[in-house]
């Protein structure tokens, strides 16, 4: 098996779309990749004025990080810092980067494999380095994603397809996501993949997804950049009599 490491990058996975991740879920997602787990990082934003101030926020920041830590994730934090723009305005500022870099380079001289959760552009140059020593680099992210990046890396994992990595409740009924890998545009529908399991071939591909079935009404063009565009699914499926299954009550993810 491969021994890895997990460097992620909070603030960039919590504000485009990884509220609410399981840590512990993660951990299994890398697990599935026959690897084993030596080093797990969290690189957080602390904002210590305002939890020397407000005892509540505090609080629920600290059970938060207590949340990480209890999931296997050594937390390192960044201390927000205040100052003032040329218009006057105060700016906050916590920016972990470096110490991602710096750590993940010195902590992978004894890995194979890196998963690196952010979607940062800047880290470019970080999988440059970590490939040029032989390392496997894996990303995890949601929206807003570096395409650039994506393309650097060996695998791009996205974090609104896997099991578990969010939830996936609506209204007390279970949800599943999914792409639209094939559509007929002109007669309006499709097959959807839907990631199964955290394993590489944890997948169906034989999910019907049809235009009336949108909560949303949309018409044969959208629907067709549907796939263009890469848009991810979130729905209910239904299993058919001859062991096919179909999407219901469709909306689309906000990326």
């Amino acid at each position: 098996m491969l021994k890895g490491g997990i460097f992620l990058d909070m603030e960039n996975l919590n504000r485009c779309g990884g509220w609410n991740i399981r840590f512990d879920a993660i951990r299994e997602l890398v697990e599935a990749q026959d690897v084993v787990i030596v080093r797990a990082n969290a690189y957080m934003a602390v904002d210590l004025q305002r939890e020397r101030m407000d005892e509540e926020y505090s609080r629920k920041k600290e059970e938060y990080r207590m949340v990480v830590r209890r999931a296997g994730f050594h937390v390192v934090t960044k201390e927000v810092q205040r100052f003032k723009n040329e218009d006057d305005e105060w700016v906050f500022k916590a920016n972990a980067d470096i110490d991602l870099a710096i750590e993940a380079l010195i902590q992978s001289q004894q890995l194979d494999y890196v998963l690196l959760g952010t979607g940062d552009g800047d880290f470019i140059r970080l999988v440059h380095a970590l490939q040029d020593r032989g390392k496997r680099v894996d990303l995890l992210s949601f929206g807003n994603t570096s395409d650039a990046l994506r393309k650097q890396v060996d695998n791009h994992l996205s974090g609104w397809l896997y099991p578990d990595i969010l939830p996936t409740f609506e209204d007390g009924s279970e949800r599943v996501r999914g792409y639209l890998h094939m559509v007929n545009e002109d007669k309006g529908f499709g097959f959807a993949t839907v990631q199964t399991g955290f394993g590489p071939y944890d997948v169906r591909t034989d999910v019907f997804v049809h235009i009336t079935d949108f909560v949303d009404s949309i018409d044969n063009r959208e629907f067709g950049y549907l796939k263009t565009r890469g848009r991810i699914l979130e729905f209910s499926l239904f299993e058919l009599e001859d062991e096919r299954c179909q999407a219901k009550d469709i909306t689309l993810v906000n990326m």
